[in-house]
Parts: C-alpha cells; sequence; structure tokens
C-alpha cells in the first residue's frame, strides 16, 4: 500500500456517541433546508472520472472565507441498491446544503451501477476523493481533512472508501483512476443505514423486525459477478472484513422500523468494531425506516436531533469548519 499525506491536524480520542446526545437532544430539530440558499453555492454536473465516463458530481460551497481559511470536505454518496439513484437525489441535496452551510465543502456523486459495476463503482467514490485533494485549490479545500458519508447502498460504499485506502486489491490504479499516485484516504466515515456485510443480510418484515437471511436478487449479484450468497467477492465487498484497530472514526445511523436493510446490520458492524478495537459510534432510532436525511423520514420530522448529531461528528473527526 502507498504511504498516506500526514494529516494537518490531530485528532482528539473521541467520546461515546451517548455522551454527545444529551448536548446535541437539547438542540432545536432543524427544519429542511430551502431548494435555493444566498450562503451555498451549487455547481452542478463536474466532471471527475476518466474521459467518456458520464456520471459527474454536484459541488456544494459555503460563502468563501475573508481570511483564506480552508475547508474541510464531505463526499456523499447516493443509495439504490447498487443499481439505480441519482446524485441529484433530495437527500443528497439536504445533506450536502447542510454541511455546506456549516462550512464544508461538499460532493454529491454518481458512480457506475448495474451488472458488473463492482469494483469500479467503489473506485468511482474514491475517484471522488482524489479529485477533491487534487483541485483542493480551486475549491478551497483541506485536502487533510476530507470525510465521506453515504445512505443505504451508499452508506455500504462510505465504510469501504474509508476501511480499503491502499489495500492492494481495491486500489483504484491504471484505467481506474485519472488520479493515479493520489491518496483516497478519509479521516472519517457516516454511515445511514447501509449493508455492513453483504452475506448476513436479513430479510425485514413492513415493521422492521428481522427475519431469515435474505436470498439475494439476481440482480444484486450481478452487481458483483456472483453466482450464489457464498461467493468470495462478497465478502471482499463487505466493511466488516476491513474493519481494524487503526480504521478511521465510523458513524452509523440506522432506524429501528427499517424494512429495507435490517438494522441488523448496523449492530453487526458495531460488534465487530468493537471486538477489533475499532472507532465506532452507533445510533439507532425508534419508529424510524429506511431512506431518512437529516431531519425528516417519511415527510415527519425525526425524534432526535440527527442534524446536529451528524454535523458535530464531522466537526469532531474533521476539525471545526
Amino acid at each position: 500500500p502507498r504511504s498516506e499525506p500526514p494529516f494537518s491536524r490531530p485528532m482528539n480520542p473521541p467520546r461515546p456517541l451517548a455522551a454527545l446526545l444529551p448536548v446535541l437532544l437539547l438542540l432545536p430539530i432543524a427544519s429542511a433546508a430551502p431548494a435555493a440558499d444566498a450562503d451555498v453555492r451549487v455547481t452542478k454536473d463536474v466532471a471527475f472520472l476518466a474521459a467518456g465516463r458520464a456520471e459527474k458530481l454536484d459541488v456544494y460551497q459555503p460563502v468563501p472565507r475573508a481570511d483564506g481559511r480552508l475547508h474541510p470536505a464531505l463526499v456523499w454518496i447516493h443509495g439504490g441498491g447498487w443499481t439505480g439513484g441519482t446524485k441529484n437525489e433530495a437527500r443528497a441535496d439536504n445533506i450536502c446544503r447542510a454541511a455546506a452551510k456549516a462550512g464544508y465543502v461538499a460532493v454529491s456523486i454518481d458512480y457506475r451501477l448495474g451488472d458488473g459495476a463492482w469494483p469500479t463503482n467503489l473506485f468511482d467514490c474514491k475517484n471522488a476523493v482524489r479529485f477533491l485533494r487534487v483541485n483542493a485549490a480551486r475549491y478551497s479545500v483541506d485536502p487533510a481533512r476530507i470525510g465521506v458519508a453515504g445512505g443505504s447502498a451508499g452508506g455500504h460504499l462510505a465504510l469501504m472508501v474509508a476501511l480499503t485506502a491502499g489495500a492492494a486489491e481495491l486500489d483504484p490504479a491504471g484505467a481506474d483512476t485519472p488520479y493515479p499516485g493520489v491518496s483516497d484516504a478519509v479521516r472519517c466515515a457516516v454511515n445511514m443505514y447501509g449493508i455492513t456485510n453483504i452475506t448476513t443480510r436479513r430479510d425485514v418484515s413492513p415493521q422492521g423486525v428481522p427475519g431469515e437471511l435474505r436470498a439475494w436478487s439476481p440482480n444484486a449479484l450481478k452487481v458483483y459477478g456472483a453466482a450464489d450468497n457464498t461467493a468470495p467477492v462478497l465478502k471482499l465487498a463487505s466493511p466488516v472484513t476491513h474493519l481494524r484497530r487503526d480504521s478511521v472514526p465510523l458513524l452509523t445511523l440506522h432506524g429501528k422500523a427499517d424494512a429495507t436493510v435490517d438494522y441488523l446490520q448496523a449492530e453487526e458492524l458495531d460488534r465487530v468494531a468493537r471486538e477489533r478495537g475499532a472507532r465506532h459510534e452507533l445510533l439507532l432510532i425508534d419508529g424510524v425506516g429506511h431512506t431518512f436525511d437529516l431531519d425528516k423520514w417519511s415527510k415527519k420530522p425525526l425524534p432526535l436531533n440527527v442534524r446536529s448529531i451528524f454535523l458535530g461528528f464531522l466537526a469532531k473527526h474533521l476539525g471545526e469548519p
């Protein structure tokens, strides 16, 4: 594995999420961000992959600072079961706009989908991190303070980005990257209701109660070129495989009423992290299902101030924006 660039600021020892909740829950729950904000500039459809690739990214920038200080940055990865979804989703706008208003440069990305997408889909996400490093001066980004986050399939890919930097078998090189030799290491990751172990995902009732091990659909297996649930590639593509004591800090947010991805996926990541001494903070939210953003689920306000928890985690590990 190549050496990674030194980070410019030391990270404070992480506090358990439970220690943050008393403060965060006293803050008012923010309403959804408006469609346009004078203090956020959005640049759509920026090329970040090799010539000929149709996938683009959107850049959300905060107001430039008069003193010229650099901003930390966040890569957001959309969901859609690895076969659908778009950077233009409402959830991406909610999260990237909130990050930009807080002082982060945020990018929402598209990536390869569908049959045979693996591992190009992961490489595309890593190339978004490299894009920010290469274009740090253009966007006033501190290249040593980049994080990654995603929802559902995007949460899975965000974890894989965070946990496999420099791993030879999952390192974009040659035709897989327009940024050879550039680090795709990040400082932290937020997983919102993503799959953490592909081989142990379970069926879920409409009320979010986990059932038997899930029989993967042919379309999902085709993403990984897998014949069945026992294919070795599915272990390689599972975040729990890559957790180590020195892994970057992770935060998982998952609803206990999730009828799409069973909440046991979040608990498994937390259990394996504790077994291996990795840094992981877990928040399970009662009565909330899949695809929530920072403020709402199913058009209803969240029962917790998830926006403050999300931004507080970024500030803790990327430094104050």
